[in-house]
This record gives C-alpha cells, sequence and structure tokens, in this order.
C-alpha cells in the first residue's frame, strides 16, 4: 500500500525548515491505520517478540495496537519525571535539542525478546537512547518498527547491527 498519499506534510513546523509528516490523517483513515499496524505485527510475529517497548508519545500509537495484536506486554518509555516507579535514565540527543529517557527500572526481564516500536525515525536518537535503556535492564532488541524513516538523516547509522522495518521512506 502506498501509505505516503495518507501523510500530510506540513512546511516549517515545529520550526522554519522542517517538513514535518503528520501521520494523524493516515491514522483517521481506521482501515489504512489497521493495514499500518498489521504490516508490523506480520513483522514482528517473525521476531517471537516477547515485549513491545516504545518511546512517548508517538511510539505509543504504533506499539499499543502492536502488542494488543500479539497478546503481549506495552513497556511506555517516558520523559525524566513522568514514570512513577524507580527508573533507569539515559541523556540523548534529538533533532531539536537534548532531552532524557527513562523507563521502570522492573519493566524488561533479562533476556525478554522486545521490539521497539516508533512513528519515525529521523536522526536516531531517542531510539539509540531506547535501546540503550532496553540493553541496560538485560533485553535483548530483536527488531526495530517504524511507520516513516527519513533517509536523508541517516538514522540507521545510529543502529548498525539491528534489524529495522519501515513502512515508508522519504
Amino acid at each position: 500500500m502506498d501509505y505516503k498519499k495518507y501523510i500530510e506534510v506540513v512546511e516549517d513546523f515545529p520550526q522554519e525548515g522542517i517538513r514535518f509528516k503528520d501521520i494523524s490523517t493516515l491514522m483517521q483513515q481506521g482501515d489504512v491505520y489497521k493495514k499500518a499496524m498489521d504490516e508490523i505485527v506480520t513483522y514482528a510475529e517473525e521476531k517471537q517478540i516477547d515485549v513491545v517497548v516504545g518511546p512517548e508519545a508517538r511510539g505509543f500509537i504504533v506499539g499499543c495496537p502492536v502488542a494488543y495484536a500479539m497478546n503481549v506486554g506495552f513497556v511506555p518509555i517516558r520523559k525524566d519525571g513522568k514514570l512513577p516507579r524507580e527508573v533507569v535514565k539515559v541523556d540523548y540527543g534529538k533533532e531539536y535539542g537534548k532531552d532524557v529517557l527513562t523507563i521502570h527500572k522492573d519493566a524488561i526481564k533479562p533476556g525478554q525478546r522486545v521490539l521497539i516500536t516508533d512513528d519515525l525515525l529521523a536522526t536516531g536518537g531517542t531510539i539509540d537512547a531506547t535501546i540503550q535503556l532496553v540493553e541496560k535492564l538485560g533485553g535483548v532488541v530483536v527488531g526495530i518498527a517504524f511507520m516513516i524513516e527519513l533517509t536523508y538523516l541517516n538514522g540507521r547509522d545510529k543502529m548498525d547491527g539491528y534489524d529495522i522495518f519501515t513502512l515508508m521512506q522519504y
């Protein structure tokens, strides 16, 4: 399916010179959103995952339906100060600055096979930090799935050695 025709490109958002890829227009089309999630589920089934992990907030949009369809758990990665129990933290750089991501210290069990999901692969900073969090807890990242990849930002370079699946590329 040509998912690009369901993506709205917004000029100069969130800052001048950025061409923001808005997935909400795809999500508004229930059959298209379902097809997109089904493709990621098919990819994840081949990986024999135990759990899905996604960074806030758009990683939840991809990860939760995938986890639900596969009858596995979902683990949220949140910004600092958002999780109520003991956490592990990673500082990271992203497209527009620096931030901190956290995961509950007991969210991933050693040896669990993990699928990481997000809406968009850009520079790879957020997903690199997510990988670090999963691996600090002993999880094994067996796949990473995105709806969109911005190939011109070379985000894959930060994930050398990891299996990456994307539905569309710009």
